[in-house]
C-alpha cells in the first residue's frame, strides 16, 4: 500500500514523500526493502535527514490503569543532508533489517487480532520534523514459530488475542523494550488445570526462548495463580521434532505442582526439550534498540506467504472477528 501526502509541517507548497515497499511481508531476521520517493515543492528545501522506522502499539502499565501507546522500536537513516530543488524528483532505495525479536502480526495470511505494525518515513527540514508516510507491514512467523503455533492448535487450544507489553522478562536477554503475548483459551484436556495460556517468543539468530504463562485454576482450598515455564528451541529443530508432544510436555511440566521449582538448563542443539529455567516474569523498564543479522534461518524472501497447506489447517484457529485488522487501530498520522 502506498500513501502520498504533502508534508504539513513545511507548509503549503512543500515537498511530498511517497514510500513504496517492494514487499510488505517479512519475517524476523529478514529485511524490508523499498524506496523513498521525494518530489520538490515550490521552493528549494534543505533536507537534513530522511529516516524509516518500525512502529507498533504497545500496552503500558500506568499505575491504576493500563493504556496503549504508539512506539517506534527500530529506526534507520536512509538519506540526507541534501538539497531538493523545486519539483525535483528523487528516489532513495533502502533495506531495513528487521530485528529478530520483532513481534509476529500475521499467521498464514490471518492478522492476529490485537496486532499492528507499520513502517514510518520521517523527514527533517530546518529543524521541522514531519512523519510523512506510513505503510502497513506484515511480520510472519519463522518455521520454529509456526511449528509451535501449529502444536497449540493440534492440542485443541483456541487463539484469543495478542498484544505487546512494555517491559522485560526477568532473566531473558531482550533487545527490544517490549515482549509479545499470544493468548490462548485452554484446550479441553487441560481445562481442569488451567483457563488460559500466554505464549511469548524471544527470538535470536540461533533459536527462540519460549515463555509460557499459564493461568492455573484454584482448588477447593487454594486460589488460582499464574505459573511460568521457560524453554529453548533451536531454529534447526523446526523440522525434526514432534512439537505437539513437546508443547504438551512443556504445559504439563509448567503446571505440575513442582514444575516451577525444577530447572534444567540446556543450550541450543538437537535435544530441544529443555525444562523450565528460573528468573522469568515481567520486569518493566527501558530497553536497548538492536538487531541481529545472523541471516541463516530467516528463509527465502517472501512473495506470497508460504506454508499454505499448514495454513489451511490452522487458519480457523487464528481467524475470528478481527475488528479493524486492516487499519492501525489509532495510529496517529
Amino acid at each position: 500500500m502506498v500513501f502520498k501526502k504533502m508534508l504539513s509541517a513545511f507548509g503549503v507548497g512543500g515537498p511530498s514523500v511517497d514510500t513504496v515497499l517492494t514487499n510488505p511481508n517479512t519475517r524476523p531476521g529478514l529485511a524490508l526493502e523499498g524506496q523513498v520517493n521525494l518530489v520538490g515543492g515550490d521552493a528549494p528545501a534543505n533536507i537534513e535527514r530522511i529516516s524509516v522506522g518500525l512502529v507498533t502499539r504497545v500496552e503500558v502499565e500506568g499505575g491504576d490503569h493500563d493504556y496503549a501507546g504508539t512506539m517506534e522500536f527500530h529506526r534507520m537513516p536512509v538519506g540526507g543532508p541534501l538539497q531538493l530543488a523545486p519539483k525535483q524528483q528523487l528516489a532513495i532505495p533502502f533495506q531495513l533489517p528487521v530485528p529478530w525479536e520483532t513481534p509476529i502480526t500475521d499467521v498464514y495470511g490471518q492478522r492476529l487480532h490485537g496486532m499492528t505494525m507499520g513502517l514510518r518515513t520521517e523527514l527533517s527540514i530546518a529543524r521541522a520534523v514531519d512523519k510523512g508516510d506510513l505503510d502497513h507491514v506484515a511480520v510472519h512467523p519463522l518455521p520454529v514459530h509456526e511449528r509451535i503455533l501449529e502444536a497449540f492448535q493440534r492440542l485443541g487450544f483456541r487463539f484469543k488475542n495478542a498484544d505487546l507489553e512494555r517491559g522485560h522478562i526477568r532473566g531473558v536477554q531482550q533487545t527490544l523494550p517490549f515482549y509479545q503475548e499470544i493468548e490462548f483459551f485452554a484446550a479441553p484436556q487441560y481445562a481442569q488445570a488451567i483457563t488460559e495460556v500466554e505464549l511469548t517468543f524471544v527470538t535470536n539468530p540461533q533459536g527462540v526462548e519460549v515463555i509460557l504463562e499459564c493461568d492455573k485454576r484454584g482448588g477447593f482450598l487454594s486460589a488460582g495463580h499464574d505459573v511460568f515455564g521457560r524453554y529453548s528451541v533451536a531454529h534447526t529443530d523446526a523440522d525434526r521434532v514432534d512439537f505437539a508432544q513437546l508443547v504438551d510436555g512443556w504445559l504439563r511440566e509448567t503446571t505440575s505442582r513442582y514444575g516451577s521449582l525444577r530447572a534444567q538448563f540446556g543450550g541450543y542443539g538437537a535435544q530441544p526439550g529443555y525444562g523450565p529455567q528460573h528468573g522469568y516474569g515481567p520486569q518493566h523498564g527501558h530497553g536497548r534498540r538492536g538487531v541481529g543479522m545472523g541471516g541463516v534461518v530467516a528463509g527465502a524472501a517472501l512473495g506470497a506467504v508460504g506454508g499454505m497447506m499448514a495454513g489451511e489447517m490452522i487458519g480457523d484457529a487464528f481467524g475470528g472477528d478481527d475488528e479493524g485488522g486492516d487499519d492501525f487501530g489509532g495510529f496517529e498520522e
